[in-house]
């Protein structure tokens, strides 16, 4: 079981690489939307100064299209970076759910500084967790690690 969660975790990280390449790409064309917009504008302006009508009616006809693109792209950052964000905050929730499983703390099981003493210190006079606890354990991490790669669309 831990080493399926490892293996949505490496999943869940490239997910992450690739989020943040579309974003980069996304922020590389609207950075280039909006110099092309500035220039059709700087052309558009140049014109009107000359009394160039016919070149100010095709600079405004591109200038609308670069707009619409710029606000198109604008969004799509938006929701590229909202999109990342939730799953960093997953892949990090899955990381401290493993990291848990890992050091023996039943998955759900809030951990305060307070407490982390008092876990540990007790762990050492504790028996070993029984087969049944362990098991019930393991199932939870198994629907935990469903629950999100049908989120992250694995």
């Amino acid at each position: 079981m831990t080493q399926a969660m490892r293996d949505a975790l490496v999943h869940a990280k490239l997910g992450l690489h690739d989020l943040r390449a579309s974003l980069a790409t996304t922020d590389v064309r609207l950075a280039a939307e909006r110099a092309e917009l500035e220039t059709v504008r700087r052309r558009q302006g140049l014109a009107a100064q000359i009394g160039d009508q016919e070149t100010v009616a095709v600079a405004e006809r591109f200038a609308v299209q670069h707009q619409e693109r710029v606000a198109m792209l604008e969004t799509k950052q938006m929701v590229q970076q909202q999109e990342l964000s939730l799953a960093e905050r997953d892949y990090d929730d899955m990381s401290a759910e493993l990291r848990l499983i890992l050091s023996g703390v039943a998955p759900g099981t809030h951990i305060t500084a307070s407490n982390t003493a008092s876990t540990t210190a007790s762990t050492a006079q504790t028996p070993p967790v029984s087969a049944d606890t362990r098991a019930d354990r393991e199932a939870d991490a198994e629907q935990r690690l469903a629950a999100l790669k049908r989120r992250m669309g694995k």
